[in-house]
């Protein structure tokens, strides 16, 4: 019922006559006749909740029809069980079902009486069939109002994210007190595997596991060197419940013990961190909490000599401090409105992530060579300030010390 009462909240933000249509993704080849394993779009998913390849779904204020495809008793000995026509209406609470291959006969009646067509081409199995028949029509972008939508979550929603938050943050636990030197990055990488299949979830994105200057590199994905005594383990890694993310970055000593310089600069992202956490409640822009952990960071390298007065921070804080979540790890929904910081509202979700990274370099103290820090959280706007989904999992010195010796 969630996903009908979505479409009736789209419709209701458009004209009388409008039609939308929205597909789903594409079925991808691995190598050889292997797929990937199927992920619907998550704009399909957000409006129909149907989770089967080669789908589109065509809605109306009159009618919500959807082409999907049809039982194969043969294939689905392969490959498991189809939804199929007849059992599309009931199930997805839609008006018709048709064939997926009866599109192209179909949708030109469909869309007939409109006013207006929504439509976002992506890429799909179907498009070009779509575009050859929409191309006389007057269409717009879905995701103009689509995307503005899924920004405010609502209950279920946060539900879903507490859930993956939960079980990513018991993931990175058990990660912190495994690790120990000589272990390569990809036997703690393992660990969020075992954690996430034995829940039943997927990995919302490929998992960082980096540890020394590795950190240093922000989408390091190979995670195949050896963990050095005294180094640090830069650790980004989230599941997904029902599509939707949650998304965690911890860093901490492979040893389980903070070297002096390194707890002088993971202090000042983690001062950064909480300083722009406690900014984030309604009407307060969302640029802000960059602005401010920006700040604190830059004082904080000029105070350890790292950067001069007059230096370039990017050299050491060169991403942004957040990114909106949900049902994609980097979220959908604008970031201004009219040519404006918009502000944050009840019901987005965000994440905080700060960070340093100091490369070698000769005008720097080669202590603090090869350190790489970025700590982050997922943050849910509340109608009176903000709540950290993922609080449960220890950030502060002293806590994650104290846990790394609970081996």
């Amino acid at each position: 019922m969630i996903h009908q009462k979505r479409r009736t909240a789209l419709l209701e933000q458009l004209d009388d006559g409008a039609v939308v249509i929205v597909s789903t993704n594409p079925e991808q080849l691995r190598n050889g006749d292997v797929h990937y394993p199927f992920r619907p779009h998550s704009d399909f998913w957000y409006l129909t909740g149907f989770t089967e390849p080669q789908a589109i779904a065509v809605f109306s204020k009159d009618t919500y029809t959807i082409f999907l495809r049809d039982k194969d008793p043969a294939r689905e000995i392969w490959d498991g069980k189809r939804l199929g026509i007849s059992g599309a209406p009931q199930a997805l609470k839609a008006d018709e079902a048709y064939a997926i291959d009866d599109i192209k006969h179909k949708l030109p009646l469909l869309i007939a009486d409109a006013t207006t067509l929504y439509y976002d081409f992506k890429p799909c199995a179907l498009d070009d069939e779509i575009i050859e028949i929409l191309a006389k029509t007057n269409y717009q972008s879905l995701a103009t109002y689509a995307h503005e939508m899924r920004l405010i979550k609502d209950k279920s929603e946060v539900k879903l994210m507490q859930k993956a938050a939960d079980i990513s943050v018991a993931a990175h636990q058990l990660a912190m007190q495994k690790t120990q030197a000589d272990l390569f990055e990809f036997e703690v990488a393992s660990i969020f595997d075992a954690e996430f299949r034995k829940n039943n979830t997927e990995h919302a994105y490929t998992p960082i596991v980096a540890g020394g200057e590795n950190a240093c590199v922000l989408h390091y994905i190979e995670n195949n060197k050896v963990l050095n005594d005294g180094d640090l383990l830069l650790i980004d890694a989230g599941c997904e419940v029902q599509g939707y993310a949650s998304d965690i970055t911890r860093t901490f000593p492979v040893n389980g013990v903070f070297s002096k310089a390194q707890r002088q600069v993971y202090q000042i992202v983690l001062d950064a961190q909480l300083a722009a956490i406690e900014s984030i409640k309604p009407s307060v822009m969302v640029v802000k909490p960059h602005q401010i952990a920006t700040q604190v960071i830059q004082q904080g390298l000029i105070d350890l000599g790292i950067l001069q007065a007059d230096g370039d921070l990017s050299q050491f804080y060169m991403h942004g401090t957040g990114h909106y979540l949900g049902l994609d790890v980097h979220d959908v929904g604008a970031y201004q409105k009219n040519k404006q910081h918009r502000q944050y509202e009840a019901g987005m979700v965000t994440t905080v992530e700060p960070g340093i990274y100091i490369r070698k370099d000769d005008k720097i103290n080669p202590i603090y060579w090869g350190i790489g820090i970025r700590i982050e959280d997922d943050v849910l706007i509340t109608d009176n300030g903000n709540k950290v989904l993922t609080e449960a999992l220890v950030k502060e010195i002293d806590d994650i010390e104290s846990l790394m010796r609970e081996k």
